[in-house]
């Protein structure tokens, strides 16, 4: 039964009962439930065949995303630290493993419930069928090329390759490819979690995207950061106040101690969003 498992066959159908045909190939009986269509003995029905639950041999006419030839999302269902990751790919009755052998070493980098990983199915000596995550050469040759054009926007991306050097990620919107540094991430993201990741730059050389998962520097500016911010589009973009201002002035114009104004301003131009001479501070036009 082995070569036929995890794979769609065409099968002759030899009886039936009240909830199932009985379809044979190669002399090995398989099991295709009612609900999933009529047949009369004597038809030569088109399915995928496998294992259940049970270890018994199933049919299904169903459409499955992965098999021994092929890759295809999978959706994880379970997560059993002696065992591996659950994974449906769309198998009535029936959820394939992902071994331990295969993921990650640091547990906590492993798969959670939702996410989402790239498969193919295997089967082993004892018909058991597992499901194996793509490795990067398959990303690379289903990827189209990313574009230099797609800056500052957002798409959701699937993780799945963990690296000392960074995050490899499949834009599943664009069917790109994409990294993420180490230092644009607050947290090494686990395998087969779909982040939301940002564009901040475009590899010529492999024509893929360079992403962050942290937000824009405006966006991380502090309450009295964004007060000054609105205070200088107020006046025109400009305002005589520096970091050399009196504890007093910056005092009445905002209501914030020198060290608070200091901070604020430092966060702005480190964002490039101000500059300031000795004469104040003036809002640059980005």
């Amino acid at each position: 039964m082995n070569n036929l498992l995890a794979t769609v066959i065409t099968a002759l159908v030899t009886d039936e009962n009240d909830k199932a045909y009985f379809v044979q190939k190669d002399g090995i009986t398989f099991t295709l439930d009612k609900a999933e269509g009529q047949h009369k003995v004597g038809d030569m029905v088109k399915g995928f065949a496998y294992t259940d639950l049970r270890q018994k041999a199933r049919l299904t006419t169903k459409e499955i995303t992965a098999s021994r030839t092929s890759y295809g999302w999978g959706t994880v269902t379970e997560v059993r630290r002696d065992l591996g990751v659950f994974v449906d790919t769309g198998l009535p009755d029936k959820e394939v493993v992902v071994s331990l052998d295969v993921l990650p070493e640091m547990k906590e980098l492993w798969p959670k419930k939702g996410d989402k990983l790239y498969v193919k199915l295997d089967v082993d000596k004892k018909d058991r069928i597992w499901a194996l995550p793509a490795e990067p050469e398959v990303f690379q040759k289903m990827a189209g090329p990313a574009y230099d054009n797609m800056h500052n926007q957002t798409w959701p991306a699937i993780v799945y390759r963990l690296k000392l050097t960074g995050t490899f990620v499949y834009l599943p919107e664009n069917n790109m490819l994409g990294f993420i540094h180490p230092s644009e991430r607050y947290a090494e993201p686990r395998l087969g979690e779909v982040v939301n990741a940002r564009v901040i730059g475009f590899r010529e050389i492999d024509r893929t995207l360079n992403l962050s998962l942290k937000p824009r520097s405006f966006e991380m500016l502090e309450n009295d950061a964004q007060m000054i911010l609105t205070y200088l589009e107020s006046n025109g973009g400009f305002m005589t106040l520096n970091d050399k201002s009196s504890p007093e002035d910056i005092k009445a114009t905002f209501g914030i101690s020198k060290g608070q104004f200091k901070k604020a301003l430092g966060g702005l131009m480190k964002a490039k969003k101000i500059k300031q001479d000795q004469f104040g501070t003036e809002l640059i036009n980005n």
